[in-house]
């Protein structure tokens, strides 16, 4: 037993989250065996995550990061049941007195296909780039990390777990293939266009000679300086980026630069099955939300609007 935290309900002994006390959950509830699959699964995710963030002795916020994450590329009713699953296993926890409750009260996704996040214009997109300072190789790491999002669509998971050999050249193309969430391969990749390939050789020139099997993109902080970054380190790079060039909204976060790029791509001519696998959705129907935006985008009548009263 480590150190103790004190609960409204009196002192509740903190361990280590592990496999070990998923395990023995699952063996103490009643239920159905579908639920009992649903949590099993829900725990093994959450497990993961805890893994791919060095997160032992989880906190409420690290639930509620999880539950951002989860809610990237998964459906409402998904988030849903795996919250839930979450719920009641930190309730059965502070009762056995193993470990508080930590997500007490955490609700899950809104049962809706609507945008959780804003997403950026072009203009926008190209002011956040303009404002990140390129003076150090932290500057020059996150510059390519937020080009790479916004032109990729990629994932705070994915830019984690990218390495250094996986980018590639594809006929004339250079390449990254990406290991996604709940997959164990490297089989899909993106294309990396010159401007973005330019910005990502030049952070790995400063940075130095480094394995092939390194991470791509690799953490300066001092506890963990040359590691793999967190995707919650990723995440606040991109809030720091937004905040830094005037666009400080809840609304706006990492995840907002894959909507960006999904928005901008059907903007500019790419059709909806292009956009599919550039977000490498495995559902079209996953990518048609974007088109119940896009009527509105196109929509120009305030420029016509202001060209009338502003060329007078």
């Amino acid at each position: 037993m480590n150190n103790l935290i004190q609960q409204s309900q009196g002192t509740v002994p903190t361990v280590n989250v592990t496999p070990d006390l998923f395990t023995q959950f699952v063996a103490y509830i009643d239920a159905s065996e579908n639920t009992v699959k649903t949590y099993t699964r829900a725990l093994r995710q959450w497990g993961k995550w805890m893994q791919a963030n060095g997160v032992q002795q989880p906190q409420r916020a690290d639930v509620l990061a999880y539950k951002e994450q989860l809610k990237e590329d998964h459906k409402a009713t998904t988030v849903q049941n795996y919250i839930i699953a979450l719920r009641q296993f930190f309730n059965w926890t502070e009762a056995q007195r193993l470990y508080p409750n930590i997500a007490k009260g955490i609700k899950g996704a809104k049962m809706s296909n609507d945008f959780k996040k804003d997403y950026l214009s072009a203009r926008q997109a190209a002011t956040v780039l303009a404002d990140i300072p390129e003076n150090s190789e932290r500057g020059l790491r996150d510059y390519a990390i937020i080009s790479l999002m916004l032109t990729g669509g990629l994932r705070t998971i994915e830019v984690s777990r990218a390495n250094i050999e996986d980018m590639h050249t594809e006929g004339e193309a250079t390449v990254l293939f990406l290991q996604g969430k709940g997959r164990d391969d490297r089989t899909e990749y993106v294309k990396i266009i010159p401007q973005v390939e330019d910005a990502i050789r030049a952070y790995l020139k400063v940075r130095g000679s480094v394995e092939d099997a390194a991470p791509l993109f690799a953490s300066t902080s001092n506890n963990n300086e040359g590691g793999r970054m967190t995707t919650r380190s990723i995440s606040g790079i991109a809030k720091s980026a937004l905040r830094r060039a005037g666009f400080d909204s809840s609304r706006l976060t990492a995840h907002s630069l894959r909507h960006t790029a999904a928005t901008l791509n059907l903007l500019n001519g790419g059709s909806l099955e292009e956009t599919q696998q550039l977000l490498r959705h495995r559902n079209l129907n996953t990518t048609m939300v974007y088109l119940h935006h896009l009527k509105r985008a196109k929509n120009q009548s305030e420029a016509r609007i202001g060209n009338a009263i502003f060329k007078q």
